[in-house]
């Protein structure tokens, strides 16, 4: 099909920044490995808490986890268009904690927003999330043991 792929690593809800730091430098080394593009975002966690304001006490895969994936979504949606990218996705589909419709909802309402196409890969198909462990285990990558904000570290 001819695709280019551009990683954009846009996260401003991890916690702490160290985690933070822990989370860029494998997705730098799996970059590298791939020999794909990476562009970071602003790491900037007060635009995540200014985002998620209200939604603090939400469970686990509750409201304040749609409005944290709206969040990052619409940064990368903004960031495609601004680069003359006419096609999203996200990686976080892959995790099986994840509801991978709720994320295709959530980024096909982005992608309307920007007159763009958000393309619904569901990376966990034909095992596709023991690759990635698979992967991670050869590159000896980082590996979270939480989502990644403090509201989710609390409840680890």
């Amino acid at each position: 099909m001819g695709y280019s792929v551009v990683v954009y690593f846009y996260n401003p809800n991890i916690y702490p920044s160290e985690e933070y730091e822990r989370r860029l430098a494998a997705q730098k080394t799996l970059c590298a490995h791939l020999g794909v593009e990476l562009i970071t975002g602003e790491y900037n966690p007060e635009v995540y808490y200014d985002y998620v304001k209200g939604f603090e006490n939400e469970p686990e895969k509750g409201r304040r986890c749609d409005k944290c994936f709206e969040l990052r979504l619409d940064s990368a949606a903004q960031k495609a268009k601004e680069l003359g990218i006419n096609e999203f996705t996200t990686s976080i589909v892959i995790s099986p904690h994840k509801n991978y419709e709720k994320l295709s909802d959530i980024g096909s309402k982005v992608a309307q927003k920007y007159e763009l196409k958000y393309l619904p890969v569901n990376f966990r198909k034909q095992d596709g999330f023991l690759k990635t462990n698979r992967i991670a285990k050869e590159l000896n990558l980082y590996r979270q043991n939480y989502c990644g904000c403090v509201f989710a570290r609390s409840n680890s």
